[in-house]
Protein backbone atom coordinates (compact mmCIF):
# COMPACT_ATOMS: atom_id res chain seq x y z
CA UNK A 1 0.00 0.00 0.00
CA UNK A 2 1.44 3.41 -0.72
CA UNK A 3 0.73 6.58 0.82
CA UNK A 4 1.76 10.35 0.02
CA UNK A 5 2.66 13.23 1.80
CA UNK A 6 4.71 16.79 1.64
CA UNK A 7 6.90 15.92 5.58
CA UNK A 8 6.92 12.62 7.00
CA UNK A 9 7.45 12.37 10.92
CA UNK A 10 8.99 8.97 11.79
CA UNK A 11 8.04 8.80 15.91
CA UNK A 12 5.48 11.06 18.14
CA UNK A 13 7.41 11.87 20.83
CA UNK A 14 7.64 15.26 21.96
CA UNK A 15 10.11 16.21 18.85
CA UNK A 16 8.25 14.40 16.58
CA UNK A 17 5.33 16.26 17.62
CA UNK A 18 6.78 19.60 17.25
CA UNK A 19 7.87 19.13 14.13
CA UNK A 20 4.43 17.48 12.65
CA UNK A 21 2.70 20.74 13.95
CA UNK A 22 4.87 23.49 12.66
CA UNK A 23 4.89 20.80 9.22
CA UNK A 24 1.09 21.06 9.02
CA UNK A 25 0.83 24.54 10.01
CA UNK A 26 3.10 25.82 7.07
CA UNK A 27 0.84 23.74 4.90
CA UNK A 28 2.32 20.66 4.57
CA UNK A 29 0.46 17.56 4.07
CA UNK A 30 2.10 15.43 6.90
CA UNK A 31 1.80 11.64 7.83
CA UNK A 32 3.44 10.93 11.35
CA UNK A 33 4.69 7.46 11.52
CA UNK A 34 4.28 5.36 15.20
CA UNK A 35 5.64 2.38 15.89
CA UNK A 36 3.74 1.82 19.32
CA UNK A 37 0.04 1.74 19.81
CA UNK A 38 -0.53 5.68 20.15
CA UNK A 39 1.97 8.47 20.30
CA UNK A 40 3.73 10.09 22.92
CA UNK A 41 6.99 7.64 23.51
CA UNK A 42 9.36 8.25 26.46
CA UNK A 43 8.23 12.02 26.70
CA UNK A 44 4.79 10.96 27.67
CA UNK A 45 6.62 8.92 30.58
CA UNK A 46 9.32 12.01 31.05
CA UNK A 47 8.97 14.23 34.30
CA UNK A 48 7.52 16.87 31.73
CA UNK A 49 9.93 19.46 33.04
CA UNK A 50 11.03 21.92 29.89
CA UNK A 51 14.56 23.58 30.55
CA UNK A 52 13.15 27.11 29.46
CA UNK A 53 14.80 30.82 31.10
CA UNK A 54 16.25 33.91 29.60
CA UNK A 55 13.24 36.27 30.93
CA UNK A 56 10.07 33.52 30.09
CA UNK A 57 6.46 34.94 31.07
CA UNK A 58 6.54 32.22 33.65
CA UNK A 59 9.50 33.71 35.32
CA UNK A 60 8.13 37.47 35.62
CA UNK A 61 5.35 36.18 36.73
CA UNK A 62 6.80 34.30 39.53
CA UNK A 63 9.56 37.63 40.45
CA UNK A 64 12.23 36.27 38.94
CA UNK A 65 14.93 38.15 36.97
CA UNK A 66 17.10 36.44 33.76
CA UNK A 67 18.28 36.80 30.72
CA UNK A 68 19.73 34.66 27.81
CA UNK A 69 23.33 35.19 28.54
CA UNK A 70 22.90 34.05 31.71
CA UNK A 71 21.21 30.55 30.88
CA UNK A 72 23.85 30.55 28.69
CA UNK A 73 26.55 30.24 30.53
CA UNK A 74 24.81 28.07 32.91
CA UNK A 75 23.77 25.70 30.67
CA UNK A 76 27.28 25.61 28.66
CA UNK A 77 28.80 24.69 32.07
CA UNK A 78 26.18 22.13 33.00
CA UNK A 79 25.87 20.81 29.85
CA UNK A 80 29.93 20.54 29.23
CA UNK A 81 32.40 19.72 28.30
CA UNK A 82 31.58 20.62 24.76
CA UNK A 83 28.05 20.89 24.05
CA UNK A 84 27.01 22.15 20.49
CA UNK A 85 27.70 26.27 21.40
CA UNK A 86 25.49 26.89 17.82
CA UNK A 87 22.76 25.44 19.28
CA UNK A 88 23.16 26.04 22.51
CA UNK A 89 23.40 29.43 21.54
CA UNK A 90 19.96 29.87 19.65
CA UNK A 91 18.24 27.88 22.12
CA UNK A 92 18.54 30.15 24.81
CA UNK A 93 18.14 33.19 22.45
CA UNK A 94 14.38 31.54 21.46
CA UNK A 95 13.59 30.38 24.90
CA UNK A 96 11.37 33.17 25.65
CA UNK A 97 9.73 32.61 22.32
CA UNK A 98 9.65 28.80 23.34
CA UNK A 99 7.42 29.36 25.97
CA UNK A 100 4.99 31.42 24.43
CA UNK A 101 4.81 28.50 21.92
CA UNK A 102 4.02 26.19 24.65
CA UNK A 103 1.04 27.77 25.78
CA UNK A 104 -0.05 29.00 22.60
CA UNK A 105 -0.19 24.43 22.46
CA UNK A 106 -2.20 24.29 25.61
CA UNK A 107 0.56 23.73 27.49
CA UNK A 108 -0.71 24.60 31.24
CA UNK A 109 1.87 26.41 33.75
CA UNK A 110 1.21 27.78 36.91
CA UNK A 111 2.58 30.55 37.92
CA UNK A 112 3.99 29.43 41.16
CA UNK A 113 8.13 28.67 42.56
CA UNK A 114 8.66 25.52 43.93
CA UNK A 115 11.43 25.74 46.81
CA UNK A 116 12.04 22.76 47.24
CA UNK A 117 14.73 20.34 46.31
CA UNK A 118 13.40 17.28 44.25
CA UNK A 119 13.47 14.97 41.12
CA UNK A 120 9.63 15.51 40.92
CA UNK A 121 7.71 18.27 43.22
CA UNK A 122 4.84 17.03 44.75
CA UNK A 123 2.85 19.99 43.64
CA UNK A 124 1.48 21.61 40.43
CA UNK A 125 4.08 24.63 40.87
CA UNK A 126 4.92 25.66 37.58
CA UNK A 127 8.62 26.69 38.07
CA UNK A 128 11.60 24.58 39.95
CA UNK A 129 15.31 24.98 40.22
CA UNK A 130 17.74 22.65 38.90
CA UNK A 131 21.02 23.06 40.14
CA UNK A 132 21.18 26.94 39.20
CA UNK A 133 21.59 27.99 42.83
CA UNK A 134 24.80 25.14 43.47
CA UNK A 135 28.49 25.05 43.30
CA UNK A 136 30.02 25.42 41.09
CA UNK A 137 27.83 27.31 38.59
CA UNK A 138 27.44 30.38 41.03
CA UNK A 139 30.92 31.36 40.38
CA UNK A 140 29.83 31.02 36.18
CA UNK A 141 26.22 32.66 36.36
CA UNK A 142 23.50 34.58 38.32
CA UNK A 143 21.19 32.18 39.47
CA UNK A 144 17.74 31.65 38.27
CA UNK A 145 14.86 28.66 38.19
CA UNK A 146 14.17 27.70 34.91
CA UNK A 147 12.18 24.34 35.07
CA UNK A 148 9.18 24.97 33.55
CA UNK A 149 6.67 22.25 34.81
CA UNK A 150 2.84 21.66 33.41
CA UNK A 151 0.42 22.41 35.61
CA UNK A 152 0.42 18.44 37.52
CA UNK A 153 1.98 17.16 41.26
CA UNK A 154 4.58 14.31 39.94
CA UNK A 155 5.03 13.94 36.21
CA UNK A 156 4.04 15.97 33.82
CA UNK A 157 5.02 14.23 30.71
CA UNK A 158 1.67 12.36 29.78
CA UNK A 159 -0.10 16.03 29.97
CA UNK A 160 2.32 17.72 27.62
CA UNK A 161 2.17 14.93 25.26
CA UNK A 162 -1.30 15.01 24.87
CA UNK A 163 -1.14 19.15 24.47
CA UNK A 164 1.24 18.08 21.68
CA UNK A 165 -0.47 15.43 20.21
CA UNK A 166 -3.63 17.09 20.15
CA UNK A 167 -2.22 20.57 18.53
CA UNK A 168 -1.11 18.17 15.99
CA UNK A 169 -3.74 16.49 14.89
CA UNK A 170 -6.01 19.85 15.39
CA UNK A 171 -3.67 21.19 12.06
CA UNK A 172 -4.33 18.14 10.18
CA UNK A 173 -1.70 16.11 11.13
CA UNK A 174 -2.42 12.30 9.97
CA UNK A 175 -1.00 9.14 12.60
CA UNK A 176 -0.27 6.65 11.33
CA UNK A 177 0.49 3.66 14.68
CA UNK A 178 1.51 0.36 15.33
CA UNK A 179 3.63 1.29 11.97
CA UNK A 180 7.67 0.67 12.50
CA UNK A 181 9.64 2.70 9.62
CA UNK A 182 12.34 -0.71 7.86
CA UNK A 183 14.31 1.36 5.66
CA UNK A 184 15.01 4.65 3.81
CA UNK A 185 13.89 5.31 0.29
CA UNK A 186 16.43 7.28 -1.71
CA UNK A 187 16.41 8.77 -5.54
CA UNK A 188 19.21 8.27 -8.02
CA UNK A 189 20.93 11.24 -6.31
CA UNK A 190 21.46 10.02 -2.90
CA UNK A 191 18.02 12.16 -1.76
CA UNK A 192 15.70 10.76 0.79
CA UNK A 193 12.47 10.40 -0.81
CA UNK A 194 10.57 8.53 1.29
CA UNK A 195 10.08 5.38 3.93
CA UNK A 196 9.70 1.56 3.86
CA UNK A 197 7.17 0.39 6.58
CA UNK A 198 5.68 -2.35 8.08
CA UNK A 199 2.31 -2.42 9.98
CA UNK A 200 0.85 -6.01 11.24
CA UNK A 201 2.94 -7.77 8.89
CA UNK A 202 2.12 -5.58 5.76
CA UNK A 203 4.75 -3.96 3.82
CA UNK A 204 4.21 -0.01 3.32
CA UNK A 205 5.59 2.12 0.95
CA UNK A 206 5.40 6.58 2.29
CA UNK A 207 6.57 8.96 -0.20
CA UNK A 208 7.73 12.45 0.21
CA UNK A 209 10.19 14.80 -0.58
CA UNK A 210 11.20 15.14 3.48
CA UNK A 211 11.34 12.99 6.32
CA UNK A 212 12.15 14.03 9.61
CA UNK A 213 13.38 10.76 11.87
CA UNK A 214 12.41 11.56 15.76
CA UNK A 215 12.38 8.32 16.81
CA UNK A 216 14.38 8.49 20.49
CA UNK A 217 17.44 7.13 21.55
CA UNK A 218 19.62 3.63 21.87
CA UNK A 219 19.30 3.39 25.24
CA UNK A 220 17.16 -0.31 24.41
CA UNK A 221 19.11 -1.97 22.43
CA UNK A 222 22.02 -3.66 23.93
CA UNK A 223 24.09 -3.72 21.41
CA UNK A 224 24.61 -0.36 21.14
CA UNK A 225 24.40 0.78 24.30
CA UNK A 226 27.79 -1.57 25.05
CA UNK A 227 29.45 -0.41 21.80
CA UNK A 228 28.51 3.52 22.77
CA UNK A 229 27.81 3.85 26.50
CA UNK A 230 28.92 0.79 28.48
CA UNK A 231 28.16 2.97 31.63
CA UNK A 232 24.72 2.05 31.28
CA UNK A 233 25.27 -1.61 31.12
CA UNK A 234 23.98 -3.36 34.12
CA UNK A 235 21.71 -0.61 34.75
CA UNK A 236 18.05 0.39 34.38
CA UNK A 237 17.15 2.29 31.34
CA UNK A 238 14.31 5.32 31.48
CA UNK A 239 12.65 4.66 28.70
CA UNK A 240 9.29 3.74 27.60
CA UNK A 241 10.70 0.46 26.03
CA UNK A 242 11.03 1.09 22.58
CA UNK A 243 14.37 3.88 22.56
CA UNK A 244 15.81 1.47 19.87
CA UNK A 245 18.13 3.57 18.31
CA UNK A 246 16.62 2.53 15.01
CA UNK A 247 16.29 6.18 13.66
CA UNK A 248 19.62 6.60 14.25
CA UNK A 249 20.26 3.48 11.97
CA UNK A 250 18.12 5.08 9.39
CA UNK A 251 20.03 8.11 9.19
CA UNK A 252 23.44 6.10 9.09
CA UNK A 253 22.21 3.50 6.26
CA UNK A 254 21.93 6.76 3.96
CA UNK A 255 25.00 8.29 4.93
CA UNK A 256 24.82 10.40 8.05
CA UNK A 257 27.03 10.67 11.28
CA UNK A 258 26.61 11.19 14.48
CA UNK A 259 28.23 12.92 17.79
CA UNK A 260 28.67 12.41 21.38
CA UNK A 261 27.09 8.64 21.35
CA UNK A 262 28.70 8.28 24.77
CA UNK A 263 26.90 10.82 25.88
CA UNK A 264 24.37 9.44 28.55
CA UNK A 265 22.08 11.08 31.80
CA UNK A 266 22.06 8.55 34.92
CA UNK A 267 19.52 8.97 37.88
CA UNK A 268 20.67 7.74 41.26
CA UNK A 269 17.67 6.39 43.40
CA UNK A 270 18.91 9.27 45.76
CA UNK A 271 16.16 10.97 47.34
CA UNK A 272 17.51 14.94 46.87
CA UNK A 273 16.17 16.31 50.02
CA UNK A 274 17.51 14.22 51.62
CA UNK A 275 20.82 14.32 50.57
CA UNK A 276 21.19 17.94 51.13
CA UNK A 277 20.27 17.49 54.91
CA UNK A 278 23.05 14.80 55.28
CA UNK A 279 25.65 13.20 52.75
CA UNK A 280 26.12 10.98 49.80
CA UNK A 281 29.33 8.83 50.37
CA UNK A 282 30.39 6.34 47.61
CA UNK A 283 31.52 2.35 48.79
CA UNK A 284 34.53 3.73 50.57
CA UNK A 285 32.24 5.86 53.12
CA UNK A 286 33.80 9.21 51.30
CA UNK A 287 31.94 12.21 50.55
CA UNK A 288 32.16 13.38 46.80
CA UNK A 289 30.29 16.35 45.48
CA UNK A 290 27.98 18.49 47.22
CA UNK A 291 24.62 17.32 48.06
CA UNK A 292 22.68 20.53 46.73
CA UNK A 293 23.34 20.03 43.01
CA UNK A 294 21.51 19.28 40.71
CA UNK A 295 20.63 15.55 41.39
CA UNK A 296 21.46 13.94 37.68
CA UNK A 297 25.29 15.57 38.30
CA UNK A 298 26.08 14.00 41.55
CA UNK A 299 24.32 11.04 39.37
CA UNK A 300 26.43 11.11 36.96
CA UNK A 301 29.91 11.83 39.25
CA UNK A 302 29.13 8.94 41.39
CA UNK A 303 28.63 6.19 38.66
CA UNK A 304 30.80 6.96 36.26
CA UNK A 305 33.91 8.26 38.62
CA UNK A 306 32.53 6.71 41.97
CA UNK A 307 33.04 3.24 43.58
CA UNK A 308 29.97 1.79 44.08
CA UNK A 309 27.16 1.26 45.98
CA UNK A 310 26.12 4.84 47.13
CA UNK A 311 24.51 6.03 50.47
CA UNK A 312 22.85 9.11 51.76
CA UNK A 313 24.20 9.58 55.12
CA UNK A 314 21.10 11.47 57.46
CA UNK A 315 20.37 12.19 60.98
CA UNK A 316 17.23 12.05 62.37
CA UNK A 317 16.90 16.00 61.98
CA UNK A 318 17.68 15.54 58.55
CA UNK A 319 15.19 12.46 57.97
CA UNK A 320 12.40 14.83 59.64
CA UNK A 321 12.69 17.98 57.97
CA UNK A 322 11.95 15.89 54.86
CA UNK A 323 8.10 15.53 54.89
CA UNK A 324 6.70 12.12 54.28
CA UNK A 325 5.19 12.15 51.35
CA UNK A 326 8.80 13.70 49.81
CA UNK A 327 10.85 11.12 50.82
CA UNK A 328 9.64 8.46 48.04
CA UNK A 329 9.54 5.34 50.27
CA UNK A 330 12.77 5.45 50.90
CA UNK A 331 14.02 3.38 53.85
CA UNK A 332 17.19 3.23 55.79
CA UNK A 333 19.61 0.03 55.28
CA UNK A 334 20.73 0.89 59.39
CA UNK A 335 19.99 3.08 61.79
CA UNK A 336 22.36 3.49 65.16
CA UNK A 337 23.87 5.54 67.37
CA UNK A 338 26.76 3.37 66.87
CA UNK A 339 28.89 4.60 63.83
CA UNK A 340 30.99 1.38 63.51
CA UNK A 341 28.02 -0.39 62.91
CA UNK A 342 26.90 2.06 60.40
CA UNK A 343 30.31 0.93 59.25
CA UNK A 344 29.79 -2.99 59.14
CA UNK A 345 26.02 -2.83 57.68
CA UNK A 346 27.21 -0.53 54.75
CA UNK A 347 30.37 -2.42 53.93
CA UNK A 348 32.34 1.04 54.69
CA UNK A 349 35.83 0.68 55.79
CA UNK A 350 36.76 0.63 59.21
CA UNK A 351 36.78 4.40 60.75
CA UNK A 352 36.12 5.29 57.29
CA UNK A 353 32.34 6.81 57.96
CA UNK A 354 33.84 8.45 61.20
CA UNK A 355 36.39 10.16 59.50
CA UNK A 356 33.84 11.55 57.11
CA UNK A 357 31.58 12.56 60.02
CA UNK A 358 33.67 14.21 61.78
CA UNK A 359 35.56 16.28 58.81
CA UNK A 360 31.73 17.30 57.58
CA UNK A 361 31.22 18.27 61.15
CA UNK A 362 34.04 20.24 61.57
CA UNK A 363 33.08 22.94 58.55
CA UNK A 364 29.80 22.75 59.51
CA UNK A 365 30.90 24.18 62.25
CA UNK A 366 32.86 26.71 60.60
CA UNK A 367 29.95 27.17 58.02
CA UNK A 368 31.90 26.62 54.80
CA UNK A 369 32.14 23.24 52.67
CA UNK A 370 36.22 23.57 52.16
CA UNK A 371 36.24 20.36 49.88
CA UNK A 372 32.84 20.46 47.58
CA UNK A 373 31.27 24.05 48.48
CA UNK A 374 27.69 23.01 49.09
CA UNK A 375 25.69 26.10 50.05
CA UNK A 376 25.85 26.81 53.64
CA UNK A 377 21.98 26.78 54.09
CA UNK A 378 22.27 23.45 54.42
CA UNK A 379 25.39 23.06 56.57
CA UNK A 380 25.15 21.83 60.09
CA UNK A 381 26.93 19.29 62.24
CA UNK A 382 25.05 15.50 61.83
CA UNK A 383 24.44 14.28 65.49
CA UNK A 384 23.34 10.21 66.51
CA UNK A 385 21.28 8.57 66.15
CA UNK A 386 22.57 8.31 61.45
CA UNK A 387 20.55 6.60 59.19
CA UNK A 388 22.58 5.18 56.06
CA UNK A 389 19.89 4.67 52.97
CA UNK A 390 21.21 2.44 49.82
CA UNK A 391 20.61 3.67 46.51
CA UNK A 392 20.60 0.39 44.98
CA UNK A 393 17.45 -0.20 47.17
CA UNK A 394 15.46 2.08 44.92
CA UNK A 395 12.23 4.40 46.25
CA UNK A 396 9.74 2.48 48.03
CA UNK A 397 7.61 -0.52 45.88
CA UNK A 398 9.66 0.25 42.89
CA UNK A 399 11.66 -2.52 42.98
CA UNK A 400 15.51 -2.48 42.30
CA UNK A 401 17.34 0.76 42.66
CA UNK A 402 20.36 2.36 41.45
CA UNK A 403 21.35 3.58 38.26
CA UNK A 404 19.07 4.09 35.71
CA UNK A 405 19.47 6.67 32.33
CA UNK A 406 19.28 7.57 28.94
CA UNK A 407 21.76 7.82 25.62
CA UNK A 408 21.83 11.63 24.38
CA UNK A 409 23.99 10.87 21.82
CA UNK A 410 22.70 10.91 17.97
CA UNK A 411 23.14 12.03 13.79
CA UNK A 412 24.82 15.18 13.57
CA UNK A 413 22.61 17.35 12.60
CA UNK A 414 22.99 21.62 11.61
CA UNK A 415 20.92 24.23 13.03
CA UNK A 416 17.97 23.38 10.90
CA UNK A 417 17.66 19.99 11.79
CA UNK A 418 19.22 18.76 8.67
CA UNK A 419 21.25 15.51 8.97
CA UNK A 420 24.82 15.62 7.96
CA UNK A 421 27.28 13.36 6.22
CA UNK A 422 31.06 13.12 7.03
CA UNK A 423 31.79 16.16 4.82
CA UNK A 424 29.06 17.99 7.00
CA UNK A 425 27.14 18.36 4.05
CA UNK A 426 23.10 18.00 4.39
CA UNK A 427 21.76 14.85 3.39
CA UNK A 428 18.92 16.46 0.75
CA UNK A 429 15.56 15.57 2.20
CA UNK A 430 16.44 13.93 5.58
CA UNK A 431 15.77 15.67 9.28
CA UNK A 432 16.77 14.59 13.12
CA UNK A 433 15.53 16.14 16.26
CA UNK A 434 14.98 15.34 19.65
CA UNK A 435 17.28 11.90 21.02
CA UNK A 436 17.74 10.18 17.54
CA UNK A 437 19.62 13.73 17.35
CA UNK A 438 22.61 15.02 18.82
CA UNK A 439 21.46 18.22 20.12
CA UNK A 440 22.80 21.02 22.47
CA UNK A 441 24.29 18.53 24.78
CA UNK A 442 27.79 17.97 25.71
CA UNK A 443 28.72 15.33 28.36
CA UNK A 444 26.39 16.80 31.32
CA UNK A 445 23.05 16.96 31.52
CA UNK A 446 19.89 18.94 33.26
CA UNK A 447 16.52 17.76 33.45
CA UNK A 448 14.13 19.33 30.92
CA UNK A 449 16.93 19.82 28.36
CA UNK A 450 15.67 16.63 26.57
CA UNK A 451 12.43 18.11 26.27
CA UNK A 452 13.12 21.37 25.66
CA UNK A 453 16.18 20.88 22.96
CA UNK A 454 13.36 17.90 21.13
CA UNK A 455 10.37 20.39 20.69
CA UNK A 456 13.10 23.71 20.29
CA UNK A 457 14.89 21.97 17.36
CA UNK A 458 11.90 19.54 16.23
CA UNK A 459 9.75 22.76 15.35
CA UNK A 460 12.79 24.12 13.17
CA UNK A 461 13.06 20.54 11.56
CA UNK A 462 9.56 20.96 10.77
CA UNK A 463 10.04 24.36 9.05
CA UNK A 464 12.75 23.29 7.18
CA UNK A 465 11.11 20.18 5.51
CA UNK A 466 8.51 22.44 4.47
CA UNK A 467 11.20 24.16 2.68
Amino acid sequence: MRFDADVLVVGLGCAGAAAAFEAAAAGARVIALEAAGGPGGSSALSGGEVYLGGGTDLQHACGVEDDTEQMFRYLHQALGPHPDDAKLRLYCEGSPEHYRWLVERGVPFKPSLYQGVSWLPPTEDGLMWLGENAWPFTETAVPAPRGHRPATPGSGGQLLMECLVASARGVGVEVHTDTRARGLVTDASGAVVGVRARRFGEELSYHAPAVVLSTGGFADEESMVADHVPALVGHRRVSDGRDDGSGIRLGLSVGGTVRRMSATQIALSVVPALACHGMIVNARGERFVNEDVYPGRFSQIAVLHQPGPWFTVVDEQGWEAVPEAERWGVQPLAVSEDVAELEVAAGFPAGSLAATLARYGADAAAGADRVHHKDPRWLRPLRAPYAVIDATAGFGGSGPGGASGFTLGGLRTDLDGAVLDAQERPIQGLYAAGRAASGIHGAGYVSGTSLGDGTFFGRRAGRAATR
